[in-house]
């Protein structure tokens, strides 16, 4: 493997809260997926997780800018979701998810939260194991 790009990202709860508050289930629809919003239903406070997607969902946005064909990734393309351990990783679907198999890259997810902010780090890099195009449902 070989690292191709790195996105950051930094969501304050507090930002995140006047954004659920001002736009509620809207937003909600706009920027997360189906499943997305099926995890943060089941929290007593979904604010975190909330805050912990829009960080992860835009430093992913960030890692994949430097390809040139990255400038039609949406909100919807980038999906947080739990893996078989527990550990959060970052799903492509759509305009992402062509990107990746096309180039044979993945991407890598790391959240971290604060009491007052949640943080996203994401890894882009080569996946020489895996040929182009030969495993349509193996792309995180």
């Amino acid at each position: 493997m070989s690292l191709v790009a790195l996105g950051l990202d930094l969501v304050d709860l507090a930002r995140a809260a006047r954004l659920m508050a001002r736009h509620g289930p809207r937003a909600m629809e706009r920027l997360l997926t189906p499943a997305e919003r099926a995890d943060l239903a089941t929290r007593s406070d979904p604010i975190p997780g909330f805050a912990a997607r829009l960080a992860a969902k835009e430093a992913g946005w960030k890692a994949l800018q430097v390809l040139p064909e990255a400038s039609g990734v949406g909100w919807q393309d980038l999906e947080v979701v739990r893996g078989p351990d527990g550990r959060p990783t970052l799903r492509a679907h759509g305009r992402a998810r062509q990107i990746l198999l096309g180039r044979n890259l993945v991407l890598h997810l790391s959240l971290t939260h604060s009491p007052t902010a949640a943080a996203a780090v994401v890894a882009l890099s080569t996946d020489w194991d895996r040929p182009a195009l030969s495993n349509p449902s193996g792309v995180p």
